[in-house]
């Protein structure tokens, strides 16, 4: 099937790149162990995934460190098998254990908040940062030798706990929880299905953090190889910023888009190769052909067999966002 049913809504998300926001850098990183009940009838098998956030003086970003850190192995074994020069590359896709590929971007300043999501390509919904009313409570806990008062709110249709730090001085937390002041060192809903679990604070090395990391591979004819989160390699990962290549969508053309994905992922990923090809002026160019095996051929340039993780797919009867009763 082509993609012609879908190019309008291909055309527009194209057209349309996220402006530039002020770029900040991390003085912090903060390590949760997020769990997420995601399924009631299966509740003893949740999400459970290392989150870290990065916090700077104007913003802060909220992602998944066990997905950055096999997204690294994955660069890798990228440019390993670009170093033979064979023209085939295997590429382990799955996300098997990991949740979906989301990142959160609080700007209080300017009371905004970017969610990014990868689907191929990088797209980014702008929201209002959220106005949680907060009520402090004069119970103390230290948790990881931090001392930390208690705050309760409503939020999403869950009633949240959180454990707040004002010797840290960083009115942010985990996912879209903030507000506080002080860091929000842990969090939980009241059912238990949501937590976010302190696992650890860093103060970011200065000197470290004016380094850049590996940049993404490139394959025949010098061409940056984009796929699986390599294209966001060149930057320093201690700076708080969007990938430059990020497109703006609203939640509904996000939805619209994955509904292609799960009906059509011939189509879909046609659409999302020829963006990269747009992004870069056709330099990635070729005919792209897919099969249900996994199979994805960019030709003449590259070709790629993408593994799944297999098992039964995910249920999701229980999202972190429940509508208010």
């Amino acid at each position: 099937m082509t993609p012609k049913p879908y190019l309008t809504i291909f055309l527009f998300l194209l057209a349309v790149i996220v402006k530039a926001q002020k770029t900040d850098t991390a003085q912090a990183i903060v390590h949760y162990k997020f769990t997420h009940v995601r399924d009631t009838t299966n509740r003893d098998k949740p999400l459970v995934e290392n989150m870290m956030l990065l916090v700077g003086n104007q913003a802060s970003a909220y992602k998944s460190y066990d997905r950055k850190m096999r997204s690294e192995q994955m660069r890798k074994n990228i440019a390993e098998q670009v170093a033979l020069g064979t023209g085939q590359m295997k590429i382990n896709s799955t996300a098997g254990g990991l949740g979906p590929d989301v990142e959160y971007y609080q700007y209080p300043n300017e009371k905004k908040l970017l969610v990014k999501e990868r689907l191929v390509n990088n797209y980014v919904v702008e929201e209002k940062l959220p106005v949680l009313n907060w009520k402090i409570s004069p119970d103390t806990a230290t948790i990881g030798g931090l001392q930390c008062q208690k705050a309760t709110t409503h939020f999403k249709g869950r009633d949240y706990t959180a454990w707040f730090c004002a010797d840290l001085p960083y009115r942010t937390g985990p996912w879209k929880l903030q507000g506080l002041p002080g860091l929000i060192v842990e969090a939980t809903d009241a059912k238990k299905e949501v937590i976010f679990k302190f696992d650890g604070f860093e103060k970011v090395d200065k000197s470290a953090s004016q380094a850049v990391t590996t940049a993404a591979p490139t394959g025949p004819g010098g061409r940056t190889i984009m796929f699986g989160g390599i294209d966001d390699a060149s930057q320093n990962e201690n700076v708080i910023a969007l990938p430059a290549n990020a497109i703006k969508a609203t939640a509904k053309e996000l939805n619209d888009l994955k509904e292609i994905r799960k009906k059509d992922p011939q189509a879909f990923f046609q659409m999302q190769m020829a963006s990269m090809q747009s992004q870069m002026g056709g330099r990635a160019g070729g005919n792209v052909s897919f099969n249900t095996g996994g199979n994805v051929s960019v030709s003449p340039y590259f070709s790629f067999k993408t593994t799944s993780g297999g098992g039964a797919p995910v249920v999701e009867n229980n999202p972190i966002e429940l509508p208010e009763k």
